[in-house]
């Protein structure tokens, strides 16, 4: 047999060669790290099914932040739990409620040494766990949500926050948030779509991770997983609506999606890497089953291929590091 003319294995040869040729780069300032903040508590509270991650209390969520940004994590996405919850989700709108005082709390420490991004939804507020207002039927109304959602973003960007993030994949949510914050004299605050929010069975750590009180599930207003041309339409509609990102949500089940939006969208691209998938690389990384740090890598460079701008993981400061110490 003659020898092969081509030889790519020449340029895999040593790491230096594969660092020098590689088409696909992840950078700490692409990345966002959620974190949760838990009305009451008066130390740290581990989430059992997400080893590593903890709801915070105001003053450790202060000093997680203050570590991110000297890691040089490009953004943090705030979650909150109340301590208390109502049916309207009182808590999300209320100046005093938990998330927008620790909204407060990380723009005092850290001004706009890397993005805020709060969390514009009712879930973590409402005492039946929904994103919006429910009917008396239990089904949930969209317009009367959006009233909701004006009203939080209008808190949450008082509070300092510099995006919002608005994940309750209410119809028209975009339009009508981005109107309410023009109308008050805010055009500064951006706002990132969860444009393409599959309903996925990838959330259920995070569900523990706020306590969530949800009986059934959200499939009436989240991305059916079947459909893909749906969710181009979604985000295609955000878009229009004014969003400044546009996101898909879980990211690694839905590596398509991303790369079709990326393909199309004319605004950066966002892709979050949910709690279920986290979950089940630390799972089977305790078991001794595959490598826990090269797998971390390998899956946010997997969304980072697949066009994803910004990427929301929960490794996102341990990889900052991770990719300080390769290049």
């Amino acid at each position: 047999m003659p020898f092969p003319a081509s030889r790519p294995r020449r340029l895999r040869r040593t790491p230096a060669l594969r660092r020098a040729v590689a088409q696909t780069r992840v950078h700490p300032a692409d990345l966002v790290l959620p974190l949760f903040v838990r009305e009451g508590l008066t130390e740290p509270r581990p989430i059992e099914s997400m080893p590593g991650v903890v709801q915070h209390t105001r003053d450790s969520l202060r000093k997680a932040v203050v570590s991110a940004v000297h890691a040089g994590v490009g953004g943090i996405m705030l979650y909150a739990v109340p301590a208390t919850r109502d049916a309207d989700g009182s808590g999300g709108i209320d100046p005093a409620g938990i998330l927008n005082v620790a909204i407060r709390d990380v723009i005092a420490e850290v001004g706009d040494a890397t993005v805020i991004i709060s969390d514009l939804c009712l879930d973590e507020f409402t005492s039946h766990g929904h994103c919006g207002v429910l009917r008396p039927d239990g089904s949930v109304d969209n317009d009367e949500t959006l009233a909701r959602y004006g009203q939080m973003a209008l808190a949450q960007a008082e509070a300092g926050a510099h995006v919002l993030g608005a994940s309750g994949m209410m119809d028209g949510q975009i339009g009508y948030v981005r109107s309410v914050l023009d109308s008050a004299g805010d055009t500064d605050t951006a706002m990132l779509a969860y444009a393409a929010k599959y309903a996925s069975a990838c959330y259920g750590p995070f569900r523990d991770a706020v306590e969530s009180a949800l009986d059934g599930d959200r499939r009436t207003y989240q991305q059916d997983p079947a459909n893909a041309v749906e969710a181009l339409r979604e985000v295609r509609l955000d878009i229009a609506e004014g969003a400044d990102i546009v996101m898909v949500k879980p990211a690694l089940p839905y590596l398509d999606i991303v790369a079709a939006v990326a393909a199309e969208s004319e605004v950066p691209v966002a892709a979050y890497q949910v709690s279920g998938e986290y979950a089940m690389v630390e799972a089977a990384a305790a078991k001794g089953w595959i490598d826990r740090e090269r797998m971390i890598v390998e899956t946010v460079t997997s969304i980072r291929r697949a066009g994803a701008q910004m990427i929301c993981t929960y490794w996102a400061e341990e990889l900052a590091g991770i990719l300080r110490a390769d290049y």
